[in-house]
């Protein structure tokens, strides 16, 4: 193994995105990435992956949706993988409520991108 933290984001916004890679690459992260959940659950089924940062709001299948169909994978390794959501909507969510839906924590868009690498590096 490379030694670097695989990184699965799930981001329909290629803005965010792409400064999202650029700055966990230089943190020595290998990323991947999903425009959708059904997307994320394709990718799952054949990596394992350190950390998931996954948007809330994305077509097809949304975060929350994708979230849930992780947590009931029979793979427990797959199943127990850390998802932090990301939201631009957090204000209208608790942690108590983020972690109800299954998700490990959570950032508020925009992204502060030193809370970012301290979260990745945490959970991975």
């Amino acid at each position: 193994m490379s030694g670097k933290i695989k990184v699965l984001i799930a981001e329909d916004s290629s803005v965010i995105l792409n400064l999202t890679k650029k700055i966990l690459e230089f943190q020595n992260c290998e990323i991947y990435s999903a425009k959708n959940g059904q997307m994320v659950l394709e990718m799952l089924a054949g990596e394992h992956f350190n950390v998931v940062l996954m948007d809330i709001n994305m077509p097809g299948m949304d975060g929350i949706e994708c979230t849930a169909a992780i947590r009931s994978l029979g793979d427990p390794k797959k199943s127990s993988v850390p998802i932090i959501a990301i939201t631009g909507n957090a204000r209208n969510y608790s942690m108590e409520e983020f972690k109800a839906q299954g998700f490990t924590d959570f950032l508020q868009k925009p992204l502060n991108f030193d809370i970012l690498v301290e979260k990745v590096k945490a959970f991975a």
